[in-house]
């Protein structure tokens, strides 16, 4: 499995649509470029460097040192040209190896910073957030930072039209049957999209928030989420939105991957409820509701999603598994 994992990043095309991802780039780039002080002779370990860019990056805010750690093919397929191409291979190290197996040279120095690209959809999916914790552990110093350093899970009442709405015409003809068995079919996991703003019932509230410094692995086996809120605004209710930002040390730089910010590749994780327990509400309508994150017994880089809701004389449930993507 964890060969699969890592052989799947030998596919360039996925190197390329992180790359594309302006937010993405533009939220590294200035974290890192916008903090030459906390980097200047500085040495760094890239978990996950993948292309190489971040470690490049790091090289020109002024580190002395880059470890750039990766366990695909890319390494040495992609990183090495990058690295050379760009006049950085006296400060930048590239090493194929997963950062589990990797040794600190002798007598070398644990790191000042450490930055990983780790996050997958709705945060935590792929599990590469443990690979950056066991490196937190081995290899940095006391009182070394972590780009990114802080993240959090939102969440919040939403429309989901794309997969309700939208047929009810499609050029003059109803599909509201194709709809139902197009959500039949989807049911076994949450839907991976990009929601439209005006689709959220409640701007979201926070879900899970963690400080990379302070966080055990084995906190990220089952987060558990339970709140009461109130929908600002009225529309029908078909699912829960999830979304993550993640903080940078220093200057206050965030990523966000929220229906209100820039679209990014991580898009949202929608958990969609059945069409039974879908209802239009009212602005102030209250609803409970819970969701547990857990770790898949079957895949540790994937999670289940179950949750559980109630409004005023309706009660529901929903179960969803997290996408196989």
């Amino acid at each position: 499995m964890a060969n699969t994992y890592f052989d799947e990043y030998e596919n360039l095309e996925i190197h390329e649509l992180m790359l594309k991802d302006r937010p993405r780039q533009e939220a590294y780039y200035n974290a890192i470029l916008g903090n030459k002080d906390l980097f200047k002779d500085k040495i760094v370990m890239d978990v996950g460097a993948g292309t190489g860019i971040l470690s490049a990056f790091c090289a020109k805010a002024g580190a002395r040192l880059v470890y750039a750690v990766e366990a695909s093919n890319v390494a040495t397929k992609v990183a090495l040209d990058l690295i050379e191409d760009n006049g950085l291979t006296n400060v930048v190290k590239v090493i194929q190896s997963r950062v589990e197996e990797f040794v600190l040279p002798a007598e070398a120095e644990k790191v000042d910073i450490i930055v990983s690209e780790w996050m997958g959809f709705y945060l935590l999916h792929e599990g590469m957030l443990d690979s950056v914790l066991l490196a937190r552990d081995k290899f940095l110093k006391e009182g070394g930072l972590l780009f990114p350093s802080e993240c959090t899970i939102f969440v919040a009442p939403c429309s989901v039209p794309s997969l309700f709405d939208d047929w009810h015409n499609v050029d003059g003809i109803k599909m509201d049957t194709f709809a139902r068995k197009l959500r039949t079919q989807k049911s076994s996991r949450p839907e991976i999209t990009h929601l439209n703003p005006q689709d959220l019932l409640h701007e979201g509230v926070v879900f899970h928030r963690m400080n990379l410094l302070d966080v055990e692995a084995s906190d990220l086996d089952s987060i558990q989420f339970k709140e009461v809120i109130t929908a600002q605004k009225a529309g029908n209710h078909q699912g829960f939105c999830i979304w993550f930002d993640v903080r940078f040390p220093g200057e206050e730089f965030v990523l966000s991957t929220s229906p209100l910010s820039p679209p990014t590749h991580w898009k949202q994780c929608v958990v969609v409820l059945p069409e039974e327990s879908c209802e239009n509400l009212e602005e102030k309508s209250p609803i409970a509701f819970q969701i547990t994150m857990k770790r898949s017994a079957a895949d540790m880089r994937k999670y289940n999603l179950e949750g559980g809701f109630a409004r005023p004389q309706h009660r529901g449930a929903s179960q969803c598994l997290a996408p196989a993507i």
